[in-house]
């Protein structure tokens, strides 16, 4: 069968490979749809150190089951599943007050181990959920990245009438907007790219601030009427940002850090400990897949406006090219495979 493979940073194709075997306690999938992640990006970059190579890349995957046993989901050949792509060994301390999420032996698919942008997978049945039919293959994947964003307002604890400020402007914290309202809060997304604050706005989003010709701060105030921010998540990664979230926050606020910078960040504490904010890291998600999927399903999150672009199996690895050499080009590309 085929799959993407990255044999090296800047180095991807498409490679012929065995098809799998599945183990007892797994299910048989063909792969009918998945997602172009930023950290696929990142490991054709080489830029993601979690990476070895080589590597097949893939984690926001959809599939049709093949082959399963018994099992207490019910699940069973035929039905339309979506992948929970991070591995936890059930042991540890994470593991054994339910945050798999953060299990100190997490292994995400496409990074620590073989992904799922191939004709066929193995997967455990219990990481697998059933998916409502009315649901197209192309938008599956999205319930993945959704999730992220899910996790980073279960965090928070972000409740209607709350005022929730974003930094970046991308697919996830698009997501998080649109989470956002479903909950009934007021996302504020803050970006420096005019055509994404523009296509918030279409969204449903009331409130950007465009960080170049607007002073943040002070349209915050405005915004919140003095009060600024009751949450703030951080989803860009950028040092600036994250440090600015301290000034964005209300007091007594709470701050949700979802972005993966690359260097170390210097906070200054008076700040943290005078507000008395509570910052709490937000890493990929656990047990929110059924809640995104319904999300999906009754359209109140748009899971489609923030899909540039469907392609096929065949095109993967020049679409991944092109994302790394066009960044802003796309919000979200995903693929038809099967």
């Amino acid at each position: 069968m085929k799959a993407v493979n990255l044999e090296a940073p800047y180095t991807i194709g498409l490679k012929d490979i065995p098809e799998p075997k599945r183990k007892a306690g797994e299910a048989l999938l063909k792969i009918k749809s998945a997602g172009i992640c930023g950290s696929d990006i990142g490991a054709y970059r080489g830029t993601n150190t979690l990476v070895s190579y080589p590597r097949i890349i893939g984690h926001e995957l959809a599939g049709e089951i093949v082959e399963i046993d018994d099992n207490p989901r019910g699940l069973k050949t035929g039905d339309k599943v979506i992948v929970d792509p991070y591995l936890y060994c059930g042991t540890c301390y994470p593991c054994s007050i339910g945050r798999t999420n953060c299990c100190e032996n997490l292994k995400v698919l496409g990074v620590h181990v073989d992904g799922g942008m191939a004709e066929y997978i193995t997967h455990p049945a219990t990481m697998l959920v059933k998916v409502p039919d009315s649901l197209p293959w192309e938008l599956i994947p999205m319930a993945e990245p959704l999730t992220i964003a899910l996790h980073a307002i279960h965090r928070t604890k972000l409740t209607a009438g709350e005022h929730v400020a974003i930094n970046g402007a991308g697919a996830i914290g698009l997501l998080i907007a649109q989470g956002a309202l479903a909950y009934g809060a007021i996302p504020i997304l803050i970006d420096m790219v005019e055509e994404r604050l523009d296509f918030a706005r279409s969204l449903g989003v009331q409130h950007t601030i465009q960080l170049n010709k607007q002073d943040l701060l002070s349209t915050l105030k405005t915004i919140t009427n003095g009060r600024m921010a009751e949450v703030v998540v951080e989803a860009s990664g950028a040092n600036s940002a994250i440090r600015n979230t301290l000034d964005m926050v209300s007091f007594a606020g709470r701050i949700a850090l979802t972005g993966w910078p690359k260097n170390q960040t210097e906070l200054p504490t008076d700040i943290i400990t005078r507000k008395e904010i509570d910052i709490r890291g937000s890493r990929t998600s656990v047990g929110e897949f059924e809640e995104a999927l319904n999300l999906m399903v009754t359209s109140r999150v748009d899971a489609r406006k923030i899909l540039s672009k469907v392609v096929s199996l065949l095109e993967i690895p020049d679409m991944v090219r092109e994302q790394s050499e066009f960044p802003g080009k796309y919000l979200k590309i995903n693929a038809l495979i099967g």
